[in-house]
């Protein structure tokens, strides 16, 4: 869980806290299907997936690799001060990657009173292949 983080303390260029996960492993694959329902066998069945044209067998689900950037985010940020978070898929990524997120603020603005950071972030592989990128804002408490 985040530890409170107040808009003074943050700076355009900041980066956020890097988070490293991985090797993804087939298994996370499969449990991930489980918990969003998406069975989809591109995403749990080499056979399947090979048989569709991914030669190197089954990619996993973007949202899981969405929700890895979401756990980049609210690691650094507490969740009730995020505010918007979208990203644009921009990979596949396939087991034994290691993904690596990180970020960095991009504006800062206060805004009908609320203190607003913009940052942008990206989740690349051990290869440095771009996964996703995408942006979030957040509304953080002042120290005043």
């Amino acid at each position: 869980m985040a530890q409170e983080i107040y808009y003074e303390d943050v700076n355009v260029g900041d980066a956020m806290p890097e988070l490293v996960k991985g090797p993804l492993q087939k298994l996370q694959h499969v449990m991930y299907a489980g918990a969003s329902g998406d069975f989809n066998p591109l995403h749990t069945d080499d056979d399947f997936a090979k048989a569709v044209g991914m030669k190197d067998g089954v990619i996993a689900h973007g949202m899981l690799i969405m929700g890895i950037v979401g756990q980049a985010i609210t690691g650094w940020i507490p969740r009730k001060d995020l505010k918007k978070f979208g990203v644009r898929f921009a990979g596949m990524t396939k087991p034994g990657n290691t993904i690596t997120v990180t970020g960095s603020v991009t504006d800062k603005r206060v805004e009908d009173g609320n203190n607003i950071i913009v940052c942008e972030v990206a989740a690349k592989d051990e290869n440095g292949d771009v996964k996703v990128t995408g942006k979030f804002e957040a509304a953080l408490p002042s120290k005043a």
